[in-house]
C-alpha cells in the first residue's frame, strides 16, 4: 500500500523534509532569460561575478564575466544561491517606453494614434552607415516593393507596405547622445551597422553603450555580406561577448544580413524595423500643440534662419508660434522632406521651418506655444539659465554631492563612464566599482574604454546624469571645455585602490573634499609705471584666458616663481574693471610686490573644490 509503513501506519514526512519543503517555497524567485552573460547573472542574483564564476567551476564550466551561458546552467547557479529560477518571457517594452506611454495616455482627450518609428543608424567608421542610408533611398526610389523614399533636409522618410519609417541622418552616437543631453529622446530604434568582414570595433561598442544608456531597442544590420572574407559567425560571437545576443542564438536582438553595396537584405531590414516598432507600440497625440527637437539649423543669406524640426508629438501648423531655447518666432513657411511647402506636420515628420528670429542649437527642444507673450517668457527663462550657467551643473552628480543626492532621493543609481590607459584595467575596476552597489544606490558602469576622455564621453555622461572616472589617462581639450559647460564631473586617478576607495567613501558621505588649481589666464608685462608710495603698476597684454579682479596671481620670470599674491588693482585706461579678456591691454597692481619688470609673466588662477 503506497504511503503506508510496514507497521500499517500512514507515513508522515520527517521534520527535515518539512523544513526543506518550507524553505523551498520561501526562496526568492528570479526571472532568467534563455541565455545571458555571467555579469548579467551576477547582477540578477545580487552577487559578485567572482562568486558566479566559482559556482560555474564547481559545475565544470570555465567562463569569464562576458561568457554567455544557457538557462539550465544559469538556473543551477541561481539555486546554489537560494533562488528559484523561472524562465523570463520576452519583453515587448522598456521602462522608459512604459513611462512615455503612461504620460501620453494621461493627456487630456487621450487622442492617441500610432505613429511612424524614428530610427538612427550607428556603428564604427567605414562599416557602411552612409551606404546603408543611400541604399534605402535608392531602393525605394527604384519603386521596389519596399515603397518610396525621398532624401530630405536632415532625415529620410521611407514607406514600407504603406507604413512610414523616419531615418535620422546624424553623424553618429555623438549627435544621438547630444539630443538626450538636451532632454530629447528623439530615437525609437537604433540600427547598429557591423561589417561582417571587420567585426565589432571600438566605435561599435561605444554605439551599443550609448543605445543602452538611452534604453532604445537595437536592430543589427550585418553589412558587407557580399565580401568573401565575411565571417558572420565570428561577428555574432563578438556581439554576444558585448552583451548583444541575437535571436538565432536564443537572444532578443534581431540581426539582418545585408549588403548596402549590392542592395540586398534592405527590404528584410525595413520589415523588421516595422516589427520592432509594432512591439514598442509607438503612439502620439496629433491633436495637441507640437513638440519636437531640432535636427538641423542654419542661416540662409536670403531666407534667414532655417530650422529642421522633427515633430515628436502633436501637430505643427502654419502660423504656430514656437519657442526653441533662446530662439522664437512664428512659422511663416514649412517644407517637407520632398522640399514641397506644407501647412501641417504630424508626429514623426521632419519639416524645415522658416520664421525664427535666430538660429537655434542642434538638439534643442521645440515647443509650440499660445502666442508671443508665452514664447518670450520661455526664451527669457532659457537665457537666464544660460547666463547663470548653474542650472545644469546644480543637477550634476559628483562624488562630493552624491551622498546628499542619495539621501534626498534624487539619485537611485550612480552612472559611471570609465576610461583607462589600457584595456586590461577596465574589468577589475568595473567589477570593483559595481560591487559598491547598496540598497540605496546602484553603481553602474554604462560605458568603458581605453584612451583619453573625449567629447562623446562627456555627452554620454551629461545625457545619463553620470560622472567620468579616468585611470592613468588624460582629457582632450574639447572634452574639458564640454565638461565645464555641461557640468559633468571628471575624476582622475593613478591608483585603483584610491579610485574604488573614494567612490565607496562618497556613497557613504565620508569623502573629504579635494581642491585643484584652475589657471584662468596669463599676461605678459610690457611696461612698468611708478605709482608713488603704493609701488608699481604693470602694463600687461593678456595672452590667453581672462584676467579677473578676484583671481590670485603668480609672478614668473624665466620660469622662476617670484611671488604669489592677489591683485590690488585692475584697470582699463582709467576705469576700474572686473575682468579683461585675451588680446586686450590693462594695468595691474600686484599686492605686496614691487619688483615687477618688463617681460615678467603673470599667471592668474583660482583654487576650487574638485568634483
Amino acid at each position: 500500500m503506497v504511503g503506508a509503513s510496514k507497521s500499517g501506519k500512514t507515513a508522515q514526512p520527517s521534520d527535515k523534509e518539512t523544513k526543506e519543503s518550507s524553505s523551498k517555497t520561501d526562496m526568492p524567485s528570479v526571472e532568467i532569460p534563455h541565455s545571458l552573460s555571467v555579469r548579467e547573472l551576477a547582477e540578477l542574483l545580487s552577487v559578485s561575478e567572482v562568486a558566479v564564476i566559482k559556482q560555474l567551476m564547481r559545475n565544470s564550466v570555465m567562463a569569464n564575466i562576458n561568457q554567455i551561458i544557457d538557462y539550465a546552467m544559469a538556473a543551477s547557479v541561481a539555486a546554489s544561491f537560494d533562488y528559484e529560477a523561472r524562465p523570463k518571457t520576452r519583453s515587448t517594452g522598456r521602462l522608459a517606453r512604459t513611462e512615455i506611454k503612461k504620460r501620453l495616455e494621461s493627456e487630456v482627450g487621450g487622442n492617441l494614434r500610432p505613429r511612424p518609428p524614428i530610427v538612427t543608424v550607428m556603428g564604427h567608421v567605414d562599416h557602411g552607415k552612409t551606404k546603408l542610408l543611400d541604399a534605402i533611398r535608392q531602393t525605394n526610389v527604384a519603386a521596389t516593393e519596399a515603397g518610396s523614399i525621398t532624401q530630405h533636409i536632415g532625415a529620410y522618410q521611407a514607406e514600407v507596405n504603406g507604413q512610414k519609417i523616419t531615418f535620422l541622418d546624424t553623424p553618429g552616437h555623438e549627435a544621438f547622445t547630444a539630443m538626450r543631453a538636451h532632454g530629447a529622446q528623439a530615437t525609437d530604434i537604433v540600427i547598429l551597422v557591423v561589417a561582417a568582414d571587420d567585426g565589432v570595433m571600438p566605435q561599435t561598442l561605444e554605439a551599443i553603450d550609448h543605445a543602452r544608456a538611452a534604453d532604445v531597442p537595437i536592430v543589427v544590420a550585418m553589412n558587407k555580406m557580399d565580401k568573401p572574407e565575411a565571417n558572420p559567425d565570428l561577428v555574432k560571437q563578438q556581439l554576444a561577448d558585448a552583451g548583444l545576443l541575437i535571436e538565432e542564438w536564443g537572444g532578443e536582438v534581431i540581426c539582418i544580413p545585408i549588403s548596402a553595396k549590392e542592395k540586398t537584405g534592405i527590404s528584410d531590414l525595413l520589415e523588421n524595423l516595422l516589427l520592432v516598432a509594432e512591439l514598442e507600440e509607438l503612439k502620439a497625440n496629433p491633436s495637441r500643440p507640437a513638440q519636437g527637437v531640432v535636427i538641423e539649423a542654419k542661416l540662409d543669406k536670403t531666407k534667414g534662419p532655417l530650422t529642421t524640426v522633427l515633430i515628436q508629438n502633436g501637430t505643427l501648423k502654419l502660423g504656430d508660434t514656437l519657442a526653441i531655447g533662446t530662439s522664437w518666432g512664428r512659422v511663416r513657411a514649412m517644407f517637407n522632406n520632398k522640399g514641397k511647402q506644407v501647412k501641417r506636420a504630424e508626429p514623426a515628420s521632419p519639416v524645415e521651418v522658416l520664421g525664427l528670429d535666430s538660429v537655434p542649437q542642434f538638439g534643442e527642444l521645440v515647443t509650440a506655444v499660445a502666442g508671443e507673450h508665452q514664447a518670450r517668457a520661455l526664451v527669457q527663462m532659457h537665457q537666464q539659465e544660460r547666463e547663470v550657467g548653474s542650472a545644469r551643473a546644480a543637477k550634476a552628480v559628483t562624488l562630493t554631492n552624491i551622498h546628499d543626492q542619495i539621501s534626498a532621493g534624487a539619485v537611485k543609481a550612480l552612472y559611471v563612464i570609465l576610461k583607462t590607459d589600457v584595456q586590461g584595467s577596465i574589468e577589475p575596476i568595473r567589477a570593483s566599482l559595481e560591487q559598491l552597489t547598496t540598497e540605496e544606490v546602484k553603481v553602474k558602469v554604462i560605458h568603458s574604454g581605453s584612451g583619453n576622455i573625449t567629447e562623446s564621453d562627456v555627452m554620454l555622461a551629461s545625457a545619463s546624469k553620470g560622472l567620468i572616472i579616468s585611470f592613468n589617462t588624460g582629457t582632450e581639450p574639447g572634452a574639458k571645455r564640454s565638461a565645464e559647460t555641461e557640468g559633468v564631473a571628471i575624476r582622475h586617478y593613478d591608483v585603483i585602490y584610491n579610485l574604488v576607495d573614494d567612490v565607496g567613501k562618497a556613497l557613504k558621505g565620508m569623502l573629504a573634499p579635494t581642491y585643484v588649481e584652475v589657471v584662468e589666464g596669463r599676461a605678459e608685462v610690457r611696461a612698468v609705471f611708478p605709482r608713488g608710495k603704493v609701488g608699481k603698476i604693470a602694463g600687461v597684454y593678456v595672452t590667453e584666458g581672462t584676467v579677473s579682479r578676484s583671481a590670485s596671481v603668480r609672478v614668473k620670470r624665466q620660469d622662476k616663481m617670484l611671488s604669489e599674491s592677489t591683485l590690488s588693482s585692475l584697470k582699463r585706461f582709467k576705469d576700474d574693471v572686473r575682468e579683461v579678456n585675451t588680446g586686450y591691454e590693462c594695468g595691474v597692481g600686484v599686492k605686496d610686490f614691487n619688483d615687477i619688470e618688463i617681460g615678467d609673466i603673470l599667471e592668474f588662477y583660482r583654487i576650487e573644490e574638485s568634483r
